[in-house]
């Protein structure tokens, strides 16, 4: 295991293919001038001792330098020890609508935009928590199993789109089927579903639902996404709207957000509805609603201790930069007879 402390620094290596440009651009300059005014044999008469492929030799040093003095500064950790550590938390799996429903612009920038952002504000928020994450549209898949890891966490999340099923239509029936199996123990009290969507579901029947909840014994929490009056879906190419989703009459298709559903879902679970307008006012509902909750205890091994590699990276950069100082432009018998660089 290891960690990049300073990641920052690595901006620093853009400063080579623009030293290689230079260097590329040097050459071709140095070559045409030469050609300009000298030829082979006076050029070598003048400089015997001159060879063009250490010229080669030291830009390949300075450019290894760069890149080993960059990782030193972003100063790479590995992990030393590695121990199982007991923790104590709840279970929260966040299931996404992305349904193209979730297109809609009538909470900026779009609902799917405003979903991914209430799920990533959550994870800097949550403390000794696992999290697992679902996708779902007209079928459910799973996107992450629960897990500590909120880097992973943010990476999967930032992957969703609303591309990613093809069929379409929403169907929040098989995301809470799928996230039963997210869940170590069935009978623990601090298992939370998290839905975040529009509420639009037109595959089901509300009895079949609630009879879902029933059996899941999952607390849910339901956040809408969108407003009661609607907003149509629009179609991009490049970022630009060309034109909105239609129905089959060929009359625009309105979207509007499914309030009721979304409160009797919650209600039916012993969990609560939240309003997706606002983002701070969501995360600190949701997370003041999970400090109050039972807390699993559970263990997962971790690295606890990392040692700094650093040294390693500036000594070797340090030490061709040294090399380099001590290279001079001359001959050398044993190199030219290589022929590193094919030079004539």
């Amino acid at each position: 295991m290891y960690q990049l402390e300073e990641t920052f620094y690595f901006y620093f290596l853009i400063s080579i293919p623009i030293l290689i440009l230079v260097f590329s651009y040097y050459k071709i300059w140095r070559t045409t001038i030469i050609k300009k005014y000298f030829n082979t044999d006076s050029l070598n008469f003048l400089s015997p001792e001159f060879s063009s492929s250490k010229l080669y030799l030291k830009a390949s040093l300075t450019f290894l330098v760069i890149v080993f003095l960059v990782f030193g500064l972003v100063n790479p950790k590995i992990g030393t020890e590695l121990k199982t550590v007991k923790r104590e938390g709840v279970d929260i799996v966040f299931a996404l609508d992305v349904s193209k429903s979730m297109l809609a612009e009538d909470i900026a920038p779009n609902r799917i935009f405003k979903a991914k952002r209430l799920v990533s504000e959550m994870f800097n928020k949550l403390g000794s928590d696992r999290v697992g994450i679902i996708a779902y549209a007209s079928t459910a898949i799973p996107v992450l199993p629960i897990t500590t890891d909120f880097s992973s966490a943010k990476m999967f999340l930032e992957s969703l789109n609303t591309d990613m099923l093809s069929s379409q239509g929403t169907s929040i029936i098989e995301a809470i089927e799928l996230s039963k199996g997210y869940f170590d123990d069935d009978n623990q009290t601090n298992r939370v579903l998290c839905i975040l969507s529009d509420g639009e579901d037109h595959e089901f029947k509300e009895d079949q639902l609630f009879s879902a909840i029933d059996e899941s014994g999952i607390t849910i929490f339901t956040i809408g996404l969108g407003s009661t009056k609607g907003a149509p879906i629009p179609i991009k190419e490049n970022n630009i709207v060309k034109s909105y989703k239609k129905d089959d009459k060929g009359e625009v298709v309105i979207t509007r957000l499914n309030e009721n559903l979304l409160q009797k879902m919650a209600l039916q679970s012993s969990g609560k509805y939240i309003k997706g307008d606002n983002t701070n006012q969501v995360v600190d509902d949701i997370i003041n609603e999970l400090k109050e909750m039972d807390k699993k205890e559970f263990e997962s091994k971790q690295f606890v201790s990392f040692k700094d590699q650093f040294q390693w990276f500036l000594a070797i950069g340090l030490l061709l930069l040294l090399i380099d100082s001590i290279i001079y432009n001359k001959k050398t018998k044993w190199i030219e007879k290589l022929n590193l660089f094919n030079e004539n």
